[in-house]
């Protein structure tokens, strides 16, 4: 296949904004310089473009974060998902595990992107927030999904340097990921036992549309790893069967058990 012709400043604007995105504080120009690799000169007058743009934005001490346009682009890509919708009102109506926080995402490469968070009254001490990127492999609803990919499709998406260990639990290679993909397809659902944060378990399964064999999205709910004996364990991942299928259903997908 010919390789992609991407324009460059694009992509290393991108690269920028993506930066500014993964990192749970501002950054400094330097941090910046440091981070990204590039020549001060060039990334001087990609900073100075995006904030005029309002992609970016500079505080007072004179570091960097996401501008309000994001904001208006996100706003506008949420609207256009239904589905975000389905998920909150098919789990209310559910009324299963009410304070627990919930979570909506979708794939994207080696990550997957929380479009929809709720977070609960318990406190996990860890919070999800819309926009948020982790690897897939540590994640419930990243296996839940990587679970549905097959042959080329599934290397494809695992074609990547592993991931650095968010904790001292999850899957350290393939072939740990391989059987818990296993296990994903045996029960119907998939378990994060700590593997994004110590003392919390996410339990998710996936959502499907009436066009792809893959899911399209993954839904999960969080529990605190004290309170997620067997009996919370069944509960929570059958309560993520059930919420699936349901925004599945509505999606046009056939319907599942």
């Amino acid at each position: 296949m010919e390789e992609k012709k991407l324009v460059p400043a694009v992509v290393r604007a991108v690269t920028v904004l993506d930066e500014l995105a993964a990192s749970p504080e501002p950054l400094s120009f330097t941090d910046l310089v440091k981070r990204l690799g590039m020549p001060k000169s060039s990334l001087y007058g990609l900073c100075t473009t995006l904030l005029d743009l309002h992609l970016i934005r500079k505080l007072e001490n004179g570091s960097f974060t996401l501008g309000t346009h994001v904001m208006g682009w996100a706003n506008a890509f949420l609207s256009q998902l239904d589905l975000t919708q389905e998920f909150f009102a098919a789990w209310d109506d559910m009324r299963v595990l009410p304070e627990e926080t919930i979570t909506l995402s979708i794939l994207d490469g080696e990550n997957v992107v929380y479009i929809a968070c709720r977070n609960g009254t318990r406190p996990l001490g860890f919070t999800f927030r819309a926009g948020m990127r982790l690897p897939a492999v540590y994640t419930a609803t990243g296996k839940a999904m990587l679970s549905t990919l097959q042959g080329q499709d599934l290397e494809q998406a695992l074609n990547h340097s592993w991931p650095e260990p968010l904790t001292a639990h999850g899957p350290r290679n393939k072939d740990d990921l391989m059987v818990e993909l296993s296990d994903v397809q045996r029960l119907g659902y998939s378990v994060d036992a700590c593997g994004v944060r110590d003392g919390m378990h996410c339990f998710g399964a996936a959502v499907f549309d009436s066009n792809n064999r893959a899911a399209v999205a993954g839904v999960a709910v969080s529990l605190l790893t004290q309170e997620a004996d067997e009996a919370a364990q069944r509960r929570a991942g059958e309560a993520m069967r059930k919420l699936a299928n349901r925004l599945s259903e509505r999606l046009g997908a056939s319907r599942k058990a």
